[in-house]
């Protein structure tokens, strides 16, 4: 009998595929190299650079749908990778909310699993918009039981990470940074997700 295999897709800007980072893996890369399928898997990262998640809400699908396999013969995911472009617009946290419900909303009617990772720190001058848009993205993903990362609030004050920022203007992680954003997803739920055991 024919293994199901597994396709995943990885939607959201620049950090999902590692900008800054000079092994090229960023978070994405570091999860997929420790994850243990035991059958067929793919893994696809879909990044647009300065996205919001309106333009997120608006590209997903059609882009997904291209990658992802009859569900006869394919297991399709969604990963959600949230960036913090939104504090740079006009958006309201209002209407990253609705974004992220409606995404969320359309790949369960789909039948899609999703997964979401929010966004990590960046400029100081920023932090409290982010907090605050990280713990609005919780909520809609806790709310319909849809497994949420907060990389925020733990990665705020950590050293290795501010120092990473430092190095690259406080903008992208480098290696160090990206390395805790992947033990961040690693723990908090991935492997559950997935149906596999959990990561030692």
């Amino acid at each position: 009998m024919t293994q199901t295999e597994v396709r995943i897709c990885v939607v959201g800007d620049e950090l999902s595929v590692g900008v800054g980072d000079a092994r090229a893996l960023g978070w994405t890369g570091r999860v997929m190299a420790r994850t243990r399928f035991g059958r067929p898997a793919m893994a696809f990262t879909l990044a647009v650079p300065g996205e919001t998640s309106s333009a997120l809400g608006a590209r997903w699908q059609a882009e997904t749908e291209s990658r992802f396999g009859p569900e006869d013969t394919c297991e399709n995911r969604l990963v959600v990778a949230l960036g913090r472009h939104d504090v740079d617009s006009s958006l309201s946290v209002a209407r990253s909310r609705l974004n992220l419900a409606n995404i969320l909303d359309v790949a369960e009617t789909s039948r899609v699993p999703a997964f979401v990772v929010g966004p990590p720190p960046g400029r100081p001058e920023d932090g409290g918009r982010i907090a605050d848009l990280s713990a609005a993205f919780s909520d809609v993903a806790n709310r319909r039981r849809v497994p949420y990362v907060d990389t925020y609030t733990p990665l705020a004050q950590h050293e290795q990470w501010l120092a990473d920022l430092a190095t690259n203007g406080s903008t992208y992680p480098g290696q160090a940074g990206y390395g805790l954003m992947a033990w961040l997803v690693l723990h908090t739920g991935w492997h559950a997700w997935l149906g596999l055991p959990a990561d030692e």
